[in-house]
């Protein structure tokens, strides 16, 4: 690439695939050539071999014309991405330069920053950071692209955009915020039944609300759901907060209101 940043492709993942340039969309052609397009920009500018790149796209069983389909989008990508990017045949696989994945690296900073934040006690700032790292999604990852490997990476990405979300709705709970955001976490465990961290906070938002009987509630429905669909009971962390809330644990409870003197 040139020197500086003009003309630089910036592409997009944190929802349907799209690509830019100078901050205009460019065409990216039919769903197949996209993610043939994806699945080059995840190996962040490595060799990846013509198997390899068959098998994440199509899986074991492609299309008996794939070769000519690869060649096709190949040639379709390269077209459309223009100068500047450079999709070449290395003569062991194929290589994609000169373009950035601009939303990850984006999101990466920011977590990093949040993480640091929160490291050192900086609990608003790493709120703050993680809810502007959410800010970046747009959709699922690679949103309406089908591959194998997209598809995985659809999984592992879903994870990671929870977790993040997780740290920042513990944050708020610990900032005082859980009345904003107690509706929220029902929604989250009603979206995800046996995700137990997101239960865990729920139960303490509800308790920091003064409503322990609530969290029990919560922690008997969480329980049910894990019994019926794995046969298993509640992770160590999840029965150690219900425990902590049936001995009324201080640290559960509202913080007291401040005594305005009168006079």
């Amino acid at each position: 690439m040139g020197e500086g940043t003009a003309g630089i492709v910036r592409c997009e993942l944190l929802g349907p695939l799209r690509a830019l340039r100078d901050g205009a969309e460019i065409p990216l052609g039919p769903p197949k050539q996209r993610a043939v397009l994806a699945v080059l920009l995840l190996q962040e500018g490595r060799t990846l071999s013509y198997d390899g790149l068959v098998e994440a796209v199509w899986g074991g069983a492609p299309p008996v014309h794939v070769r000519n389909l690869v060649q096709k989008y190949v040639s379709g990508l390269r077209r459309a991405l223009g100068d500047g990017v450079l999709l070449e045949w290395t003569g062991t696989g194929y290589r994609l330069t000169g373009a950035v994945i601009g939303d990850l690296a984006d999101r990466r900073l920011l977590v990093d920053e949040a993480l640091t934040a929160r490291d050192t006690g900086e609990v608003r700032r790493a709120v703050e950071l993680a809810r502007r790292a959410e800010e970046l999604w747009r959709g699922d990852f690679a949103e309406g692209l089908r591959a194998p490997s997209l598809a995985a990476e659809r999984l592992r990405w879903a994870e990671k955009r929870l977790t993040v979300l997780e740290a920042r709705l513990e944050g708020e709970i610990a900032l005082g915020r859980s009345f904003e955001y107690v509706h929220e976490l029902v929604r989250l465990v009603a979206t995800h039944p046996l995700r137990e961290r997101l239960v865990e906070l729920l139960m303490l938002a509800l308790c920091r609300l003064g409503r322990p009987s609530d969290a029990l509630s919560a922690y008997e429905g969480a329980r049910q759901r894990l019994a019926e669909a794995m046969g298993a009971d509640p992770g160590p962390a999840l029965r150690s907060l219900h425990a902590r809330v049936l001995r009324q644990d201080p640290e559960l409870l509202p913080s007291p209101s401040p005594v305005v003197p009168v006079g």
